[in-house]
């Protein structure tokens, strides 16, 4: 049976939440009455999130390199002080890399999939311990349609979508015993700032809002059952495919 979640009073901590997605996420869930760790590396950024959600006594803000292994678990500690638990993780912080392959250098590769792989992975493994205390565990993250195609020009990125699906996938399996659910979603052209780079032919006009996400994500949050979904994409509503 379905069962709704009463969110208010819970916690949640969303990544990359300074702009686009992340920021519209942060806003939907704030309307719930969650009380909510904006991660980001703006600190302005995260202050205006923060003060659009109407509640900032309930906002942290918390300007953070979630590259390093100090970045997280000073993340953390702060939740388990501060917050007392963490009942959804909300991994969504990433970056595009639009650029020919044998142009693409080592660098620019680790760096990519520091941020799109292992800052997830580390996240949620150290979010566990934490979730397992809730009775309401959520993780979603955030991928791309990228995760099941290959773009010309964005070979890293590809992989590191890709690689972001598997982890969820098997992380969902792994631990659905214990009732904590493990979500990918998998949008194709939203409009935010990202797109501009990796995509900067496409158009505006008739691309997915933030918004949209941000609005499965609630659902994904609030709707409890047995069944178990590891993925939901979403495509724009054109017959143009987005490639």
């Amino acid at each position: 049976m379905l069962k709704t979640v009463d969110l208010n009073g819970k916690r949640a901590l969303i990544t990359g939440a300074g702009s686009g997605i992340g920021r519209a996420i942060a806003l939907r869930l704030a309307e719930e009455g969650m009380k909510l760790a904006l991660v980001g590396r703006s600190a302005d950024k995260l202050m205006r999130t923060a003060a659009l959600t109407g509640r900032p006594l309930d906002m942290l803000v918390l300007p953070t390199d979630i590259t390093t292994a100090r970045g997280i678990d000073d993340i953390m500690h702060i939740m388990e002080g501060h917050f007392r638990g963490l009942d959804v993780l909300v991994n969504n912080a990433g970056m595009a890399l639009n650029c020919p392959f044998e142009e693409t250098s080592d660098e620019a590769f680790d760096k990519i999939m520091a941020l799109n792989v292992k800052a997830p992975f580390v996240l949620c493994k150290r979010s566990l311990k934490l979730l397992r205390q809730s009775d309401c565990p959520t993780i979603i993250n955030i991928g791309s349609v990228t995760a099941h195609q290959g773009y010309v020009q964005q070979a890293a990125y590809a992989a590191s979508k890709h690689a972001l699906l598997g982890l969820t996938k098997s992380l969902a399996r792994e631990v659905c015993g214990e009732g904590i659910r493990v979500h990918m979603i998998s949008p194709g052209g939203v409009y935010t700032d990202m797109i501009a780079v990796a995509r900067p032919d496409l158009s505006p006009e008739g691309m997915i809002q933030p918004e949209e996400v941000a609005e499965l994500a609630a659902y994904l949050v609030t709707h409890r059952g047995n069944a178990v979904v590891d993925e939901i994409r979403l495509h724009r509503a054109t017959k143009e495919p987005f490639q």
